[in-house]
């Protein structure tokens, strides 16, 4: 089973959601938590002084098309925290701001983006927690019209070879914490995973494979299903 924290850590929720056991739902849900990106430093395109080289702003204005250019996705994603555990499921993307996260089984978690709120829900602890999308670093990327320099504070910005590196947090502190981005340069732009760092300061990695285009997905496909809250019994 899937720790909440783990979830949520995942997620950038945790900044949408890996190394904490499972928790009761409390009954004041804490916000997003905050994630820390490692200092920028000044090398190879890391930001210094605040300023962003002609290059950098070529960097970043490319990701951005990218997310612009990105219609449907589906693919493989396998999430692996600090002490090594890895946990494997299925991802799906319909800009703008829908995407679900299906984590295979024996896990019964479900993420998923309606476009306005982001839910975690676990079928086995018969639980769901819910966060505006704004709240989270997707909020950012999947929007209609992406501009990174424009809406987010850029961490760090690197070209290290055939990997483009950027690391940013929401320019409105609307979404607390920072994301970490690798993207493959070749053949073509793809992003390839991301990190996020835990409350205990632990990263956790998502790495993504099996890229496909997808624009056929049901009606209710990124709408959370109904999970029923059964009471405790005494």
């Amino acid at each position: 089973m899937v720790g909440r924290l783990e979830t949520a850590a995942f997620l950038v929720l945790a900044a949408m959601a890996v190394a904490a056991p499972a928790v009761a739902q409390d009954a004041k849900k804490p916000g997003p938590a905050h994630l820390v990106v490692g200092a920028p430093g000044d090398t190879k395109g890391n930001r210094q002084d605040g300023e962003l080289t002609s290059a950098q702003v070529a960097l970043v204005q490319k990701v951005s098309a990218y997310f612009n250019a990105m219609s449907g996705l589906k693919g493989d994603f396998v999430q692996t925290n600090a002490a090594g555990k890895r946990l494997r499921g299925k991802f799906y993307v319909k800009r703008p701001g829908r995407f679900r996260f299906d984590f295979a089984r024996p896990s019964r978690l479900v993420i998923v983006s309606d476009g306005r709120h982001v839910a975690i829900q676990d079928h086995d602890l018969k639980t769901e927690d819910r966060w505006q999308l704004e709240q989270t670093p997707f909020g950012t990327l999947l929007r209609q019209d992406v501009d990174l320099l424009r809406d987010a504070r850029l961490l760090e910005v690197q070209d290290a070879g055939d990997t483009i590196v950027i690391a940013f947090e929401d320019k409105t502190d609307k979404a607390p914490g920072a994301l970490k981005m690798f993207f493959a340069k070749k053949p073509t732009l793809e992003l390839k995973s991301w990190i996020t760092k835990d409350l205990q300061g632990l990263d956790t990695q998502i790495e993504l494979s099996g890229i496909e285009k997808n624009d056929e997905f049901d009606a209710d496909f990124f709408k959370p299903a109904p999970i029923t809250l059964e009471k405790l019994r005494r």
